[in-house]
């Protein structure tokens, strides 16, 4: 095995979130982040056929939603 050039990626594991625990953060349905999710809308990975997210990246996510609702509503 040949060694790569791409640093190693450090997650703490209690910043990784479920599916369901996503969709309570966001006080959304479950099928709506699965959707989202599936569409490549809100960050996340799929390992071993379950969903995975971290939880600051759904955090900067939902301020560039935000940010991004917010200009559309501008005059």
């Amino acid at each position: 095995m040949t060694p790569t050039n791409t640093p190693p990626v450090h997650v703490t594991p209690s910043l990784l979130m479920t599916l369901e625990e996503v969709a309570r953060y966001l006080r959304l349905h479950n099928s709506t982040i699965y959707r989202l999710a599936r569409a490549g809308v809100i960050p996340g990975v799929k390992i071993g056929g379950q969903w995975r997210f971290n939880q600051e990246r759904v955090d900067e996510w939902l301020v560039q939603q935000e940010a991004a609702s917010g200009a559309r509503r501008r005059p």
